[in-house]
């Protein structure tokens, strides 16, 4: 088995390894239509050797890659979840060691020429909708553009002399988690321009169900661009592929796009995030939870944020008393946290089950415990809920049921056309 030791040879293991796999790579096959690489024996037996997780992700796969930008331009669409993992031996056993894609890239002397942030930024540190700068990263000194606030699409003239673009960046599988969005402006700019874009798949945490409202087309927003429902239920590969296949780029443009699937992943894997996909869902609980509790964001109630339970409770100061009770605030990831410094009286997720479907009961229990002289819905939640109906039946007093019937239509619409997209069982 390879493995790596920690101290001196670790970087020289790296070196090693990747040689290996360059030597490997040479005559693979690729699908010329959607060009996603194909695996065989030989591929699945070096991963396994290498990687701690039986899931393996598109960024562990390098043989797979290294090819396809050896000698090019590249620049790369990354955040903190933008990790290769490798094992490595210690003289406390065996373990993993996760290095930055760019950092990664970069000691292999891969020419990289600049690098897009997402929202939250290129370390994942910004609040949800702070304006993140452009700026240079410290530890490689190369330029980071943010494609957040006003430039949320990448320019022509910030594209001149790239070749290719490298997109890695770990997904929830909500609609309203706004990396969908720069994925598609980035595949759109690249289109525009000729760009290859290659896409390293990561595994969906909300991938095992499909549910919510679909959402409109008259309320798209970089909050949500796509007819798609809350939890869709693909990997953000699958879901480039379905950007390009439904014609949904600028005048129907096509992407030239390269998807590195991932290994041993079914839409029902359990898979734990090893970092935080942005600083407001810190684990696993949270992140299942998101879809539901995310329609908060929306409205005057407080889902979390600016406490250490962030999308696992929700309260408001003026929730009826309970014995359930938290103060929000300000920490990482929110600055100015609703009702801060206000003691709320809320209600504790953080030991529910895990969530297969839409849960609408947080929503209209919150509704209903607060005062009529509040206003409950602001003006976000429309595109959170992708149209103006979930409000409207929500103040009427239908029933989840009621609710949840209204979507079915629209859902078994969906599911067809996502049957076309799938990599994965």
């Amino acid at each position: 088995m390879i493995t790596f030791r920690f101290k001196n040879t670790y970087f020289f293991s790296v070196f090693l390894l990747l040689f290996i796999f360059i030597s490997c790579s040479n005559g693979r096959k690729i699908d010329t239509d959607t060009k996603e690489i194909n695996n065989n024996k030989e591929d699945n037996l070096i991963s396994k050797k290498i990687l701690v997780d039986d899931i393996i992700t598109g960024a562990d796969q390098s043989f797979k890659y290294l090819n396809l930008i050896k000698n090019k331009k590249i620049a790369i669409v990354a955040n903190q979840t933008s990790v290769v993992t490798f094992k490595v031996t210690s003289s406390k056993g065996d373990g993993k060691s996760e290095i930055h894609l760019v950092d990664f890239l970069n000691k292999l002397n891969i020419n990289i020429s600049k690098v897009f942030s997402p929202e939250h930024g290129f370390r994942g540190t910004a609040d949800a909708a702070e304006l993140v700068s452009n700026g240079k990263d410290t530890k490689t000194g190369l330029p980071i553009i943010s494609l957040y606030g006003k430039n949320k699409k990448p320019t022509q003239e910030q594209l001149e002399n790239v070749e290719t673009v490298i997109f890695d960046i770990q997904d929830v599988g909500v609609r309203f988690y706004t990396y969908l969005s720069t994925l598609h402006y980035v595949m759109e700019a690249c289109a525009e321009k000729g760009i290859p874009v290659i896409v390293l798949d990561r595994p969906n945490p909300n991938g095992h169900y499909i549910d919510g409202p679909v959402l409109e087309i008259e309320h798209t927003s970089f909050v949500g661009k796509h007819p798609v429902p809350v939890v869709y239920g693909m990997t953000i590969g699958e879901y480039a592929k379905m950007i390009n296949g439904e014609n949904w780029l600028e005048s129907g443009l096509k992407c030239d796009l390269t998807v590195i699937p991932l290994e041993n992943y079914t839409h029902n894997s359990e898979y734990h995030l090893s970092i935080r996909p942005s600083p407001n869902l810190p684990n696993d609980k949270s992140i299942n939870l998101y879809p539901s509790l995310g329609f908060f964001e929306g409205t005057i109630i407080n889902a979390g944020r600016g406490t250490e339970f962030q999308f696992q409770r929700y309260g408001a100061p003026f929730f009826p008393e309970n014995e359930f009770q938290y103060t929000p605030q300000p920490n990482f990831g929110s600055k100015y946290p609703k009702h801060n410094g206000k003691l709320c009286n809320g209600v504790d997720l953080s030991n529910e089950k895990k969530l297969s479907e839409l849960n609408l009961e947080y929503l209209i229990d919150a509704y209903n415990k607060t005062p009529k002289n509040e206003k409950f819905f602001g003006s976000t939640f429309t595109i959170h809920a992708g149209n103006t109906k979930l409000q409207k039946q929500i103040e009427k007093g239908l029933s989840i049921k009621e609710i949840k019937t209204s979507w079915q239509k629209d859902l078994e619409k969906f599911k067809k056309i996502r049957e076309k997209y799938l990599i994965y069982d």
